[in-house]
C-alpha cells in the first residue's frame, strides 16, 4: 500500500472527523425525537456523550481530586511536611548495616528499587535505633518464602529475634507456617495470631505497618489492623513465658533499638520503607 504523505493524512483526519461529526449530531437528534420525558432525555444525553467519547472528539477526565501514585521509594510533599524520612531511596543501603557489623550485609543487595535477599548472611538492621515510631514497609515474597521484620532490636545477642519482637512475613499458602494465624503473615511470630489473612499473591508487593507508641503496638498489612498488643502487660508476660523467648532475658525489654530485615534463607524483598 503506497503511503499517504503529510497533507493527505491531514485531509483524512478532517474528512474523518467530519464524519464523525454528523454522525454523532444525527445520533443526537434521533434520541432528541425519541425522548418524550425528562428522564428518557437523560438517557439520550447520556448515549450522545458516549458516541462523542467513543469517536475520540470527547476525552474522559479522570475526577478533578484523584491524584497519581508517588513513584516508589519516594515521598510526598505531605509526608515531608508530616515528618516522614525515607529509610532507602531506591539505589544505596547506607541506613542499614549487617548485624554487629559496620557495613551493609552481603546477604542483601539492590535491585529494581527493591532491597533483596540474595544469599546467606546476617540480618540488615538499621543505622539509627527507634522508640516510638510510625514504620511503613512494602514487602514481596517468593514463594514458600518466610522472613520478617524485628524492632527495638539490641546487639547483645546472637540473633536479632533473640530480643527484638517480629512481625511475620510468610506465604501463607505454600509455608507450613501459614496453617497457624499464630505464625502466619503479619503475626506477632509465634506470641499473637494474626486476626485475618488480607495477603496479597505471592509475587506481589504487600504493605506493611508497625506501629508502636511506648508499649503500645500495632501491626497493619495492606491497610488493615492484624494485631495489637502491649509489651510488658500480664497477658505479655504471660505467652512470653510460655513460648521459646523465655530463654532470652532480653527478649522484648529494651525500650529502643534498631530495626531489622531477617535473612532467613528465602526470596525476600522490601521497598518504600520510609518512618516517622
Amino acid at each position: 500500500m503506497r503511503a499517504m504523505n503529510h497533507e493527505g493524512h491531514e485531509a483524512h483526519e478532517g474528512r474523518f472527523s467530519k464524519t464523525n461529526r454528523l454522525m454523532c449530531f444525527m445520533i443526537f437528534m434521533v434520541r432528541l425525537r425519541e425522548a418524550r420525558d425528562v428522564k428518557r432525555f437523560s438517557f439520550a444525553l447520556a448515549a450522545v456523550v458516549a458516541a462523542f467519547v467513543g469517536a475520540g472528539m470527547v476525552r474522559a477526565v479522570p475526577a478533578s481530586g484523584s491524584q497519581p501514585s508517588p513513584a516508589p521509594n519516594t515521598l510526598t510533599a505531605a509526608e515531608k511536611s508530616a515528618g516522614w524520612k525515607l529509610l532507602f531511596d531506591g539505589k544505596t543501603i547506607d541506613q542499614w548495616r549487617g548485624y554487629k557489623q559496620a557495613v551493609p550485609s552481603p546477604a542483601f543487595t539492590v535491585q529494581d528499587g527493591a532491597i533483596v535477599r540474595v544469599a546467606d548472611g546476617p540480618d540488615l538492621i538499621s543505622v539509627d535505633q527507634y522508640t516510638s515510631f510510625d514504620f511503613r514497609f512494602d514487602w514481596l515474597i517468593g514463594e514458600g518464602a518466610n522472613s520478617g521484620v524485628m524492632f527495638r532490636v539490641t546487639e547483645a545477642e546472637d540473633e536479632t529475634y533473640m530480643t527484638g519482637p517480629e512481625y511475620q512475613l510468610l506465604d501463607n499458602a505454600r509455608h507450613p507456617d501459614g496453617q497457624s494465624p499464630l505464625t502466619s503473615a503479619a503475626s506477632l511470630f509465634a506470641l499473637y495470631p494474626a486476626a485475618k489473612d488480607v495477603t496479597r499473591p505471592v509475587g506481589t508487593w504487600n504493605e506493611g505497618r508497625l506501629l508502636v507508641a511506648n508499649n503500645h503496638v500495632e501491626h497493619w498489612l495492606n491497610g488493615e489492623r492484624i494485631v495489637t498488643y502491649d509489651i510488658g502487660s500480664a497477658d505479655w508476660n504471660a505467652k512470653v513465658a510460655a513460648s521459646k523467648f523465655k530463654d532470652w532475658a532480653g527478649f522484648g525489654k529494651s525500650a529502643q533499638g534498631h530495626l531489622a530485615l531477617q535473612q532467613h534463607g528465602f526470596k525476600v524483598a522490601f521497598r518504600n520503607l520510609k518512618i516517622k
